[in-house]
């Protein structure tokens, strides 16, 4: 079964929300149940990333890459980048992977690849 990251899309005006928003940025409306849930897409492109060399030692890793991803929406999401030699704007796809194991339950979120 492959995972999803979803968007919320709020019933009144049709506006795109991640993460999730208690009240419409557009409309302002704040009925929790006035939002629909839509799968973000998983390509576009990398806007901006860094690594980080000093990780707790549960990651298991040396550096991690992590970066800003515009999609092919609009919508930006922060996520894991998986590439090493990134560059600014080019095309990435996304997955949605473990990105940290903890004693009782795995974290998932996006994990970029050049596309």
């Amino acid at each position: 079964m492959e995972r999803e990251v979803y968007a919320y899309k709020c019933q009144k005006c049709g506006t795109l929300h991640y993460p999730f928003r208690m009240v419409c940025k557009n409309c302002r409306s704040n009925d929790y149940f006035e939002f629909d849930t839509e799968p973000l897409p998983r390509t576009g492109k990398l806007v901006t990333f860094t690594f980080i060399h000093n990780l707790p030692a549960e990651f298991e890793v040396a550096r991690l890459g992590l970066g800003i991803v515009e999609l092919e929406n609009g919508m930006k999401v922060t996520g894991q980048v998986d590439i090493d030699e990134p560059e600014l704007g080019m095309p990435v796809v996304g997955s949605v992977e473990v990105v940290k194991r903890d004693a009782y339950d795995n974290r998932y979120g996006f994990v970029f690849r050049a596309a």
